[in-house]
């Protein structure tokens, strides 16, 4: 598919009030035409079988769903690892918004059939001061890698990232939303694991993003009321 014709089907795809919505919800973004998620993965699919590399290097990238749609080719391609992490490499630094980092990570399917390789390409994030990467890692260790043979290191990289931010909520706030996030969901998944974390002395989330955390977990369904109880009580 050209350029020209995925613009085609984006705006027989669009619709105004939708995008007025989605703008409210992701007020960094690019102009949006207001096409849903689910048929932007559609069309992502589509693409990623035919000539996915013209497209990422032709793609002007000049409104959400041209981003989306970048982020999620690279995460439905076929190919070798190694060109699908060169891929990534170039489009992260690039990632400016929480949907387009979201739907990048939740797409990248592919950290799961080789964790070794991805997991160590994601470290070379998880020293960034920029606010989007440090997402990408948090975001992306809680996609693919909360299982019993990385949920330990998972948890580590989580409380090392970015130590430098402070407790202020607009200080580094979609990066740290992203570690609430998975600290959450580590919640559900491992809650001995990760009330240990919360409970230890060498913790080095700031006070916001560890309140944040527990307000996630007790805003989730998967996290049992007993784990609810004893995480509000260690409320900073």
């Amino acid at each position: 598919m050209t350029i020209e014709e995925i613009r085609k089907e984006l705006a027989a795809l669009s619709g105004g009030q939708y995008a007025s919505f989605s703008k409210s919800l992701n007020p960094t973004s690019l102009p949006m035409l207001g096409v849903r998620l689910p048929d932007l993965r559609k069309l992502a699919k589509k693409i990623a079988g035919d000539d996915y590399k013209k497209f990422l290097d032709e793609n002007p990238m000049d409104n959400f769903e041209m981003e989306t749609l970048q982020a999620m080719v690279i995460g439905y391609a076929k190919d070798d690892l190694t060109e699908i992490l060169k891929r990534a490499k170039t489009f992260i630094p690039k990632i400016h918004d929480w949907s387009v980092n979201d739907s990048f990570c939740q797409t990248f399917k592919i950290a799961e059939k080789f964790p070794e390789e991805c997991w160590d390409f994601f470290m070379q994030f998880a020293g960034s001061k920029k606010e989007f990467e440090v997402r990408v890692v948090a975001v992306m260790l809680m996609s693919h890698f909360l299982n019993e043979d990385y949920v330990d290191k998972v948890l580590k990289v989580l409380d090392s990232l970015y130590t430098g931010a402070t407790s202020d909520k607009n200080d580094f706030y979609y990066a740290k939303m992203g570690v609430a996030w998975a600290l959450a969901t580590i919640a559900a998944k491992f809650p001995d694991k990760c009330l240990t974390y919360m409970k230890s002395k060498n913790n080095h989330l700031d006070s916001w993003t560890f309140n944040k955390s527990i307000q996630k977990m007790n805003e989730s369904y998967r996290v049992s009321a007993n784990m609810k109880e004893k995480m509000s009580a260690l409320k900073k």
